[in-house]
């Protein structure tokens, strides 16, 4: 047999995602690029490791030990060129956060530059809703966390990165008057809520009942880029953080519409158990966000500042 390990590697994804197409998104591949090596590795082995039924993709109860063994040699070769930079006296490991969906368009700015400096660094980022964050968090199945609701239950240290600003977002020339929106005009309209479990709902259903606003219809969607698709397609409003829609709002797709009491302002923050022990990997990015926070800001982020 002379399989390498980048067959392995390609084989051991198949396995976790069950789909070809999925693999090759997830490893920064083309299609026929990983369909090649898949056909190259079932071809060093006499039983199947996979099969196809209707259009899905099956791993073998062979292909799963496997799979299963392809798992543990890349993390012993994984484990070697971390322990190979160490010597070397570099920084390596693995960081692991996790975030709220909107966060997914901020989080990216804060760890670019620490990953460049840091080649041996491998992050994990899961990006849910605020439910199953603090969970992975509460579980010590993650280094940090980015909400911007503080968890009341847990004991955590925390630093404070930027503002989360939240209006009432609608398509351009959704409300045909050219008179200012009342809440009682509101009413006629869908809106178009996150799942349960999300930070963003929460503050929407507090807002609409401190401010007496009734919903006759509504629809719910389980990601902030769903509810921005759906807003652009003009199938409703809500209530929602700016943070995403920057190339939406510059082209004049969707708009802010100005109301009462919004926006509604809450602050992103990197949080992680005060009972944490944290790696050196860990420690070093807090390092980075403590240092360069501030900066990172206004490179990127200085459009959002101006939003009000």
């Amino acid at each position: 047999m002379n399989y390498t390990l980048h067959q392995l590697e390609i084989f051991r994804k198949i396995a976790e995602v069950k789909s070809v197409t999925k693999a090759s998104e997830e490893l920064f591949l083309t299609q026929p690029a990983v369909s090649i090596q898949l056909k190259n590795f079932q071809e060093q082995f006499k039983l199947p490791l996979f099969e196809i039924v209707g259009r899905k993709l099956y791993i073998t109860e062979f292909g799963a030990e496997i799979a299963e063994a392809a798992n543990k040699i890349l993390n012993e070769v994984e484990s070697i060129n971390y322990k190979s930079a160490l010597f070397e006296g570099k920084l390596a490991g693995k960081l692991k956060i996790a975030i709220v969906s909107t966060a997914k368009y901020a989080m990216p700015y804060f760890l670019s530059g620490f990953v460049k400096e840091n080649e041996m660094v491998d992050v994990i980022m899961d990006v849910t809703n605020k439910s199953s964050v603090i969970k992975s968090l509460e579980n010590n199945d993650c280094d940090f966390a980015m909400v911007s609701t503080i968890p009341k239950k847990l004991k955590i240290e925390r630093i404070e990165l930027m503002e989360n600003k939240l209006f009432l977002v609608a398509q351009k020339g959704y409300f045909k008057s050219n008179s200012p929106v009342r809440k009682k005009d509101l009413e006629n309209f869908l809106f178009i809520f996150r799942e349960k479990g999300s930070a963003t709902r929460l503050a929407m259903e507090n807002y609409l009942l401190k401010n007496n606003i009734k919903v006759n219809r509504k629809m719910e969607l389980t990601s902030n880029e769903a509810i921005k698709q759906a807003i652009l397609a003009g199938l409703g409003v809500s209530i929602m953080s700016s943070i995403g829609l920057r190339n939406s709002l510059e082209k004049e797709e969707l708009e802010i519409i100005p109301l009462s009491k919004l926006p509604i302002i809450t602050n992103w923050n990197l949080i992680w158990l005060k009972s944490k022990n944290l790696s050196r990997v860990a420690k070093a990015f807090k390092d980075h966000i403590d240092t360069n926070k501030e900066e990172i800001m206004d490179t990127h982020f200085e459009w959002y500042k101006s939003i009000h």
